[in-house]
């Protein structure tokens, strides 16, 4: 199995500025990271950023970054410039690591690049964990999955689905699937999905990938082989995690 970790890395954040470059227990966050990602089998890990603070950060810890557009609109667009500029082929296969996700166990990077690897007929893997809360199945912020008897995803939404008929407030909600946002892409899908125009599904839930379902694209869904740590999002997660990463 053969594929490279991308990290796509912006600088600003509305609720915590600079977020990549934050410290946690010495190191830039996106240097941790790097770091865990470098830990799992991929061939190379990359940082694909616009911003130079962000280069110059990479380079002076040795971590492998690329620059890209200032223009684009997501991380996948983001990624699709790295693999152009790496040149690499069709088949060839990516995973986009989240750059807030400090404590990514390297083990479900290779998940994700293996599962793709063993299925030709997908072009993206995707990963979920079951949700144990009932207020989780009704919170928008937390987005649900639900999949077809093969293991590809059939929607993702915002929305509790499946929907329970006649009280969606019930208690004992079973069987949610809460998406994880790591991916492994083929190279071409990533090329397609740059040139697709958004569609009506991705600019009601606020999901890109409903844009790659909505054209045709399989999606394999898998359960996380290993728990995943809440990435970094608000001041309140960056403490917690350079409390864990502070004692560890």
């Amino acid at each position: 199995m053969s594929f490279i970790v991308v990290i796509p890395a912006r600088y600003q954040s509305t609720r915590l500025p600079g977020k990549p470059l934050l410290d946690i227990a010495g190191k830039p966050m996106l240097h941790h990271v790097v770091e865990r990602a470098s830990q799992s089998a991929a061939d190379a890990v990359y940082v694909a950023t616009d911003d130079e603070r962000i280069q110059r950060s990479c380079e002076a810890l040795g971590d492998r970054v690329i620059m890209t557009s200032a223009e684009h609109q997501s991380g996948t667009d983001r990624i699709e410039e790295v693999a152009r500029k790496l040149g690499l082929g069709d088949d060839a296969i990516v995973v986009n690591v989240q750059g807030d996700e400090p404590m990514i166990p390297p083990e479900v990077i290779n998940q994700v690049a293996a599962d793709l690897a063993s299925h030709p007929d997908a072009q993206i893997c995707t990963l979920y964990e079951e949700i144990d809360h009932d207020a989780d199945v009704l919170n928008p912020n937390i987005v649900k999955v639900v999949a077809d008897a093969y293991g590809c995803a059939l929607y993702f939404s915002r929305a509790p689905i499946p929907f329970p008929r006649g009280n969606a407030t019930q208690t004992n909600l079973k069987g949610y699937k809460r998406h994880i946002g790591i991916y492994a892409y083929r190279v071409k899908v990533l090329h397609d999905f740059v040139n697709w125009p958004r569609c009506d599904l991705e600019s009601t839930e606020q999901l890109e990938q409903l844009r790659a379902l909505y054209n045709g694209s399989r999606i394999r869904i898998r359960k996380a082989c290993a728990a995943i740590p809440a990435g970094v999002d608000t001041p309140e997660d960056l403490d917690k995690v350079r409390k864990l990463l502070g004692a560890a």
